[in-house]
């Protein structure tokens, strides 16, 4: 999977996350498969509990179907995902 700055209007539902860092400490460690997804969460199955994590106070390690693990800050995907779609995304270089 090649990276880019588009990579925030991916579909995420069925993708492998973790949560490595997190403003709220009982969300770090969570990891698993995102389930849903709302405008302002995701929902993560973990070992079996379905686990809503707040978007704008974590940041997500995905693991996509290649195998390919990539860092993004929850900040950057607050917004419903039909909307992200339309988002313009300012390329920083």
């Amino acid at each position: 999977m090649r990276i880019t700055p588009d990579i925030i209007r991916y579909e995420f539902i069925g993708t492998e996350a973790k949560v490595a860092k997190s403003r709220h400490s009982g969300y770090v460690g969570i990891s698993g498969k995102i389930i849903d997804e709302t405008r302002n969460t995701f929902v993560i199955l973990h070992e079996g509990e379905r686990k809503r994590v707040i978007k704008d106070s974590a940041v997500f390690h995905f693991k996509f179907t290649d195998g390919t693990i990539v860092e993004i800050d929850g900040k950057l995907l607050v917004g419903r995902p039909e909307d992200r779609l339309k988002k313009r995304i300012r390329r920083l270089w």
